[in-house]
């Protein structure tokens, strides 16, 4: 998908947040066919809301509006206007490092552009120009400036999702002018990250879903320099509907395949709504498909036309969302055994009523949708 300035998204009206918490139903009741927390404990899970502060700033909002479900994967793309952008600016990765750093449970997601600029329309010739240099070690300061700021940040963990959709022509860090020359600086940029003391990056191969420029596979660098196979999938063609998203030529079956051939978990860092509109069966489809398979994470892309919270267009994919991956209410408590009734004595004439029927035990009632948090400065 088309990042353009991808740091700046995420900037909402009041208005259009306040429309997305409101409106949406806050018991299970409403949801028809929902299974409350149904997906809750599957995979670890993110979501894009901003790459600077303001998507970690709007996370706790975010978590409410789940009834206080986690997210355990912070999500954020570095600027691909220029090779110091690719370094990891402060502004960007000083939220996000602090983020992760407040709790152990909680990993780095990071997308990060192999060439610069990444969207600046090079034609093939430069990008295989580019390709080539960064093969021969040209860039490799850059990569390792990068490794050296998020270690010492405390995200020595961090995901590196490394030239994301590669398969494509939306990125300058696409494949199709050079899939060897592609592969080998993949390679070399691994190579870079890995040897900064400390790091325990994981490297994320992730492509678009479907035919495109290259077939993916085509540009699979090897195993021993990727951890986990990912996949962006948004409800768009090719493919009318999830069968097809499934069944099409590298699709999500073939993304299944392909990772479990080569011994590795799937990801999927973007997700979401597009091209058919508000359709809550790909959100539960997508939902399911995430859960019947090895997944180490995925994200949905939160911002319109793509979003469940911060975009008010999609009001029923948003019920389905928020209800299958809400927290579950805790369960009702078992009453406490009732202590049995007193026998009568001999001198009374007649039985009297036991002391004690047993108590109707009180109905604890499930707790409410969280009181809505402040909302965000846009």
């Amino acid at each position: 998908m088309k990042r353009r300035k991808v740091y700046a998204y995420g900037i909402l009206t009041t208005f259009a947040i306040s429309a997305v918490i409101w409106g949406l139903p806050s018991t299970a009741a409403e949801s028809g066919r929902e299974t409350p927390g149904r997906f809750a404990g599957a995979a670890p899970f993110g979501v894009f809301l901003a790459s600077d502060e303001r998507g970690v700033e709007r996370l706790p909002l975010f978590e409410a509006w789940l009834d206080g479900r986690a997210v355990t994967v912070g999500r954020t793309y570095l600027p691909g206007e220029n090779w110091r952008a690719l370094e990891g600016p402060g502004f960007i990765l000083d939220p996000w490092t602090r983020w992760r750093a407040a709790r152990p449970e909680r990993v780095l997601a990071l997308n990060v552009p192999m060439l610069a600029p990444n969207e600046g329309d090079l034609p093939d010739a430069s990008v295989a120009t580019l390709l080539a240099a960064g093969a021969d070690g040209a860039f490799d300061l850059v990569f390792r400036t990068l490794a050296n700021r998020l270690v010492e940040g405390g995200a020595a963990d961090t995901i590196i999702v490394l030239g994301w959709e590669m398969n494509g022509t939306t990125y300058s860090s696409r494949c199709a002018p050079d899939p060897e020359k592609w592969k080998a600086y993949w390679r070399r940029i691994v190579t870079t990250m890995r040897a900064v003391e400390g790091q325990g990056f994981r490297f994320d191969f992730t492509a678009s879903r479907g035919p495109d420029a290259v077939p993916w596979p085509e540009c699979y660098p090897g195993d021993d320099v990727v951890d986990i196979i990912g996949l962006d999938s948004y409800d768009q063609p090719p493919g009318d509907d999830f069968t097809d998203y499934v069944a099409q030529p590298y699709g999500l079956r073939h993304h299944a395949d392909f990772a479990g051939a080569h011994g590795k978990p799937l990801s999927f860092p973007e997700w979401g709504l597009f091209r058919r509109g508000d359709r809550p069966e790909y959100v539960r489809s997508m939902l399911e498909w995430i859960s019947a398979h090895d997944v180490a994470y995925h994200s949905i892309s939160d911002y319109c036309p793509h979003g469940v919270w911060q975009c008010p267009e999609n009001p029923e994919s948003s019920r389905v969302f928020r209800q299958l991956l809400s927290r579950p209410a805790p369960p009702r408590p078992t009453p406490a055994p009732q202590a049995p009734p007193v026998p009568a004595t001999a001198s009374t004439s007649e039985p009297l009523s036991p002391s004690g029927t047993a108590p109707t035990s009180e109905a604890v009632s499930t707790p409410g949708t969280p009181g809505t948090p402040p909302e965000p400065s846009p």
